[in-house]
């Protein structure tokens, strides 16, 4: 029969009469046997009140719950109170173990940004390299070193040096560079960026001392730059520093400034120089293209008078052999022909004319340049009449002429 069907009130455990009837015959009246039935442990005061849980038997059960068996030892009146609470502290060991477990645990959990790697060191030896990403090492055994590997760095360096002509410069230059090993870069030197400008001192010197001083403070600077990048390079690289030295810039170079004027008077001194070779070049390059036009045109003026004469020679030459065959056929009329062409030439150009009348003492000189002039002028204004006069008179006096000459002519030739 289940305990709560009707009529058996004496198992159900929820029944108050039941509680009395088992309570009978107590001094307490059954309240000590309630109290334990009582999963909490509470213990009624009387009447309706009743007492707060009971913290020990609440943890005691939160233990069996766990797992933790229950050890009673003797010595208290109601047993077991010293084993609850060593078990209790023990149970708080366990908690805190576990909690400082936890907390351990989620130290080891780090993340590492694009732009970075991460060197791990297990026990202070090198362990590994890891890329970008969320990572765990466990914490206290490993030790995690992020390095940038993308940042370009800069480092500067300035100092007074000596060129391989005993002149003292002083040079500055910029050196740029990025990690390019991160394991070399944090564990093969102590302190990587120290030991850059010492290998920049040390190739900076080695090519400056083997350049002159003029190549560093004019046109060798570029490669000045080139020379010590390439041996910063390479003397990194020996070292193992995990370095990439990408440029190297040269920011100035000058004398010191103890002798910065005298300096600067050489350079003003050999930019005259230059200034003043480069005028005279130019000058010759505008004299040289124009002497030698000039001489081309007087070797070409020379070459055609050479032509010339040459040709007027063959002429005349020819017209002489031409000339000596008409005169060996008639002489006298050759020989007069080329008297009259010869006077022909002679007068020309002649402007005065003397006229001897014949069989008088009397010459006539007619000014023909003068009438020619007056005709001329007289044809444009008022006179006309009278210089027309005059041209009559000069055509006569032209006519007689050459009447005489031909009479004269005539006469030679019969004679």
């Amino acid at each position: 029969m289940a305990w709560n069907e009707p009529g058996n009130n004496d198992n159900d455990p929820w029944n108050p009469d039941k509680n009395r009837n088992n309570g009978a015959g107590r001094p307490d009246g059954g309240r000590e046997k309630d109290a334990d039935n009582d999963p909490w442990g509470r213990k009624p005061t009387g009447g309706k009140d009743q007492s707060p849980p009971d913290l020990d038997e609440a943890f005691r059960k939160l233990m069996d719950m766990l797992g933790v068996k229950k050890s009673r030892k003797s010595g208290g009146p109601n047993g077991g109170d010293s084993g609850m609470s060593g078990k209790f502290g023990g149970s708080l060991i366990a908690i805190v173990l576990l909690a400082l477990l936890a907390l351990w645990a989620a130290t080891g959990v780090y993340q590492v940004d694009q732009q970075e790697r991460g060197v791990v060191l297990r026990l202070g030896k090198y362990h590994s390299t890891v890329m970008p990403g969320l990572h765990w090492n466990p914490p206290m055994i490993d030790s995690v070193s992020k390095v940038n590997v993308t940042k370009v760095r800069s480092h500067d360096h300035k100092a007074l040096m000596l060129t391989v002509d005993d002149a003292i410069v002083e040079v500055g230059v910029s050196v740029q560079y990025s990690v390019q090993d991160p394991k070399d870069f944090l564990i093969n030197v102590r302190n990587p960026e120290e030991s850059l400008a010492q290998i920049t001192e040390s190739a900076l010197r080695h090519v400056v001392g083997s350049s002159e001083m003029d190549q560093i403070l004019t046109q060798g600077r570029e490669l000045l730059a080139e020379e010590v990048k390439v041996r910063i390079q390479d003397y990194s690289t020996a070292y193992g520093t995990g370095v990439l030295i990408s440029k190297v810039n040269v920011e100035n170079t000058q004398a010191p400034t103890q002798v910065q004027e005298a300096f600067d008077d050489v350079i003003k001194a050999k930019e005259d120089e230059l200034r003043v070779r480069n005028e005279a070049e130019s000058y010759a390059n505008g004299i040289i293209p124009e002497a030698r036009g000039r001489a081309q045109r007087i070797r070409e003026e020379a070459e055609a008078y050479r032509s010339e004469i040459v040709a007027r020679a063959s002429g005349q030459a020819d017209r002489f052999d031409r000339l000596y065959r008409e005169y060996t056929k008639a002489p006298d009329v050759t020989r007069r022909r080329l008297y009259i062409e010869t006077m022909e030439t002679v007068y020309k150009d002649v402007n005065k004319v003397v006229v001897d009348t014949e069989g008088g003492n009397n010459m006539m000189y007619l000014p023909l340049d003068q009438l020619m002039k007056q005709r001329a002028e007289s044809s444009t204004g008022a006179g006309s009449m009278s210089s027309g006069n005059i041209g009559a008179l000069t055509d006569q006096v032209l006519d007689e002429i050459r009447k005489r000459q031909s009479a004269t002519i005539r006469r030679e030739g019969r004679n």
